[in-house]
């Protein structure tokens, strides 16, 4: 299978070079696509030097900062257009650990439509995170669970592999979230589908280098989002029995 690791960057300039070579030495058979949204730091210059010294990373700029939904959905259309197998989200900042990502493309090549890093099932664990962050995101995951109808415990982690065949399935231009909502749509979308689904314990590690992306608009922005989500397919569900019943 042909694998792809797809970083988004802003202001990554002091975590990238660690993490990409953290991640060609643990699976040095993927191929590494940076995309940067035009960080004023200078991480997408350092990505292109980096690329020019090791044929297997790429760089692909972008105008402008517009959401981590907006960068994976064009790392994805880039991946695919290229003709990977797998394409896998992965941060930049390392609290994702490259050393556990082979876990990730294994399950894929086992069967699974979508193999995600996990938090919050048996073995996984976060290291370093604060407490108010942890509760976000366990509230979170908890909430898009029971208001989506998933069986998934970490809906909002980031570290995941897509069989090539899943993301053709989706409509990829209708997904429109950005942020922390953008995994929840995604893994969503996924489970509509039918399509298979598991998770992998992983150990996620709070960030050394940089800051954090995270803010209380973006947290708002996915729960709105998901309330919404799930009213309405509870409203289409009930219209769909009515129109049955008469």
């Amino acid at each position: 299978m042909r694998v792809l690791t797809i970083i988004p960057t802003y202001n990554e300039l002091e975590s990238l070079p660690k993490t990409l070579g953290r991640l060609r030495a643990a699976v040095p058979a993927s191929d590494v696509l940076v995309v940067d949204d035009n960080s004023p730091d200078g991480t997408g210059e350092l990505a292109d030097r980096i690329a020019s010294e090791d044929g297997q990373v790429h760089v692909l700029h972008r105008k402008g900062k517009e959401g981590l939904g907006a960068a994976y959905i064009a790392g994805f259309k880039w991946g695919l257009a290229a003709g990977y197998d797998v394409l896998i989200e992965m941060d930049a900042d390392g609290s994702h650990q490259p050393e556990q990502l082979q876990q990730l493309i294994d399950a894929v090549d086992q069967g699974a439509d979508l193999a995600m890093g996990s938090r919050w099932v048996p073995g996984g664990s976060v290291v370093n995170w604060p407490l108010y962050r942890q509760v976000i995101s366990r509230v979170g995951s908890t909430y898009a669970r029971l208001m989506l109808g998933l069986k998934i415990k970490d809906v909002t982690g980031g570290f995941r592999a897509f069989r090539r065949t899943t993301l053709e399935k989706l409509n990829l231009d209708e997904v429109e979230s950005v942020g922390y909502g953008f995994q929840v749509d995604l893994a969503w979308r996924v489970a509509k589908l039918g399509l298979t689904i598991v998770e992998r314990p992983i150990t996620f590690v709070e960030r050394e280098l940089g800051a954090s992306k995270m803010s209380s608009h973006i947290v708002l922005e996915a729960m709105l989002n998901v309330t919404r989500w799930g009213l309405a397919a509870r409203w289409h569900a009930l219209a769909a029995k009515r129109t049955k019943q008469d």
